[in-house]
């Protein structure tokens, strides 16, 4: 195989994704006007139905120019020899191959944000803004872009600092290594995300003594789940949707709900959503998923040591001479198909474990309770209720809401 001929197999499949997505959305715009099932009829008043409509246009709108941009956007650095010039920058800053692929990636990866930031900028300040969901302000917006930022130097920073450490040490060997680190990093996230990293965007305060809490501490002794950890997030600081989630696990493990999720629900309805979050940790889904992820990371670096020291890769990106970091982009799009299909699968296995949560939360507390909140916050969110079975397919990483309420109404 010839350099120039990987460089067209690789523009091949950025530009297969590409059209493939786009395929997707438009069979799933096709599906906007659809009737509602029966069962989901009572989601929406009249006048909010046509704003969901309209909420859903313009987010399919404003997607077709946001990946159609960062499309041109990619290929133009493709063809324009990007790569070759960024690297050429890095390596004027120093001989140490550390320090170079941390300046490239730096480079990449700020300009690429800093291009993009006018859609984030529009999405949040115009689209959401007109449809009432956002809460947040312009020095909130970009106090998280410069958070971000700092984060991603950090973190991402030291992560592949290690692994090009690693790869300088042992060579073809690295992967082990830097396998181990990766999953000693992921566990950490797991057990402490919401101690570590949270705080630096949101406040968390403890559930204050009431009905609420009673009746949640009442839940969870009845199914045997000891929690002493239930906060509430300030979410509302940034948008009008809801959420909860489970984080952590041993003595780690909390439940957070966010102030928006406890001003929109029912007591009963609060204990349903938390219900099924316990449900994902006494069927032990945070342990699988953190399992898996580890093993899908293994698989990738170990695939990436036999190829990453290949001068092909370099040198279909324009440069001549072999490089870790340039040769790690290259595999990454060489990849993307196997990662899409890992994608899929992980998918599909979340959908499973929505359902399997949904139905601990209807044996262990009550159904009703649960349809209705689900119903209240895909109302309150704008949420498209008629998808394309395609597009859930390969999107959804829970079922469609009325995939849901029939599974709940009628599991036995």
């Amino acid at each position: 195989m010839t350099p120039q001929l990987l460089f067209y197999i690789l523009i091949a499949i950025i530009v297969f994704n590409f059209i493939f997505d786009q395929v997707l959305d438009a069979l799933n715009a096709k599906h906007f006007n659809d009737k509602l099932p029966e069962e989901l009829a009572d989601v929406y008043k009249d006048a909010e139905y046509q704003r969901s409509q309209a909420y859903k246009k313009t987010n399919y709108q404003f997607g077709i120019i946001t990946s159609t941009f960062s499309l041109l956007l990619t290929l133009a650095f493709f063809f324009l020899d990007g790569f070759a010039y960024v690297d050429e920058m890095a390596r004027n800053t120093s001989d140490n191959p550390i320090i170079i692929a941390l300046v490239f990636f730096g480079i990449i990866l700020f300009a690429s944000d800093i291009l993009t930031t006018p859609f984030s900028y529009y999405s949040t300040f115009v689209i959401e803004e007109k449809f009432g969901f956002n809460k947040t302000t312009k020095a909130t917006f970009f106090l998280d872009k410069l958070k971000g930022w700092l984060m991603g130097a950090v973190l991402g920073g030291g992560i592949l600092a290690l692994i090009i450490w690693f790869y300088q040490l042992t060579g073809s060997d690295f992967w082990i290594y830097a396998w181990a680190m990766v999953t000693v990093f992921s566990i950490v996230m797991n057990m402490f995300y919401s101690r570590l990293i949270v705080p630096l965007f949101n406040k968390q305060t403890p559930l204050e003594e009431g009905s609420l809490r009673h009746k949640i501490e009442a839940y969870a002794k009845n199914v045997g789940f000891q929690i002493d950890k239930i906060f509430i997030i300030d979410g509302s600081k940034r948008s009008t949707k809801a959420n909860a989630y489970f984080s952590g696990f041993g003595k780690e493990k909390r439940i957070t709900l966010y102030d928006t999720l406890v001003n929109d629900l029912e007591e009963e309805e609060i204990v349903a959503v938390l219900a099924h979050e316990v449900g994902h940790y006494k069927r032990k889904h945070i342990i699988y998923n953190l399992s898996l992820s580890v093993i899908t990371t293994g698989i990738t670096l170990w695939v990436l040591s036999l190829l990453v020291n290949n001068p092909l890769l370099s040198q279909a990106l324009g440069v001549e001479e072999t490089s870790f970091h340039i040769g790690l982009i290259a595999f990454g799009i060489l990849y993307t198909p196997i990662s899409e299909i890992t994608g899929l699968l992980m998918s599909l296995l979340s959908r499973k474990f929505e359902y399997q949560a949904d139905n601990f939360a209807k044996e262990t507390y009550a159904a009703l309770p649960l349809i209705s909140s689900l119903k209240k916050l895909s109302s309150n969110s704008l949420s498209n209720l008629t998808p394309h079975p395609a597009y859930v397919f390969f999107h959804y990483s829970h079922p469609s809401l009325a995939q849901r309420i029939f599974n709940l109404k009628n599991k036995r």
